[in-house]
Formats: C-alpha cells, sequence, structure tokens
C-alpha cells in the first residue's frame, strides 16, 4: 500500500519538533502494515477509511470505520496483529513522556494520512467512547455509523406472542 507521511509539525496535530529521521525510518514502514491490515480486515477496498485509536500502557482501543456513501460502516478488529502494530509505533518514542494517545489515521485514494494527539492535549487514562465518536463527527458530519449485531445478542420483538 502506497504511503503519504506527513510528520511536519505543521501537518501534525502538535507543536513540536519535526520527527527525527530515524523515527521516520522506523514509523514508515509500521504505518504501511496498518494499512495493509486495515484492508484485510475489511475485506478489500479501503479507500475511504478511519481508523481511530486510542492507546495506554498495556491496553489499545482501536476502531475502523469506512465511509460508504450515506453510511459510514464500523469493524471491529478481531486479529490483534493490528493492535500489536500499533504498540510498536507507540514504543517508537522511549520516551514514556512524548509518546502519543491518539491516532488518527485516514486512507484516501491508496494513500493514508495520520495525525497524533498528545496527553497534553487529550487525557486516556481511561477509553472513552465520546472522543471517539467527537472524531466521528468531525470527519462524517451526521453520517449513520452502523455497527454489526455483537455475538450472542438477539433482537426483542414486542408483538411475538
Amino acid at each position: 500500500m502506497a504511503g503519504s507521511l506527513r510528520f511536519k509539525s505543521s501537518e501534525m496535530n502538535r507543536e513540536g519538533p519535526v520527527v527525527e529521521k530515524d523515527e521516520f525510518d522506523a514509523l514508515g514502514p509500521l504505518l504501511s502494515e496498518i494499512g495493509q491490515e486495515i484492508s484485510d480486515t475489511i475485506g478489500g477496498d479501503s479507500d475511504g477509511v478511519f481508523f481511530y485509536v486510542e492507546v495506554g500502557e498495556g491496553w489499545a482501543r482501536p476502531s475502523i470505520f469506512k465511509d460508504e456513501g450515506d453510511i459510514v460502516r464500523f469493524y471491529y478488529p478481531l486479529d490483534p496483529a493490528l493492535s500489536d502494530i500499533v504498540f510498536d509505533i507507540w514504543y517508537t518514542e522511549s520516551d514514556e513522556a512524548k509518546r502519543w494517545s491518539v491516532m488518527e489515521y485516514v486512507i484516501t485514494d491508496g494513500k493514508f494520512q495520520v495525525s497524533f494527539k498528545y496527553p497534553e492535549e487529550v487525557d486516556v487514562t481511561e477509553p472513552d467512547t465520546d472522543r471517539r465518536d467527537a472524531a466521528l463527527q468531525a470527519r462524517f458530519g451526521d453520517k449513520p455509523v452502523i455497527y454489526p449485531p455483537m455475538e450472542g445478542m438477539f433482537e426483542l420483538n414486542p408483538d411475538a406472542p
């Protein structure tokens, strides 16, 4: 998958130094791997994908959303490979105080763009779906999001005898 890496601080959601070459060399292939895993997870064309993940020590909450025109479809990444790559990226920064908390990864026309939010911007000491919903609203507006049925769930039918 082709990648369009954008690491200048003006293109990220944070004021700060430009990513050093060594970090860039480490992050580029890992960010490309995320795109491949996403494509595998959704079973094909990843154009229009928005990947949102919050991460902290020992946990990650990845969410994959795909714009399908009038709707946005949610894909739950069941394979731990995607979270493993997220942790590899997160641990690329050896200084814990400088690690990001949220990554937003967008695929358009076969290229990806990535942005990070840092602890001084967002507190992710506890996972919060409101932050993810706000990111979805910012990206997709009022498009309805379709979630797959949860395993073991059933629909109640009040008219059933």
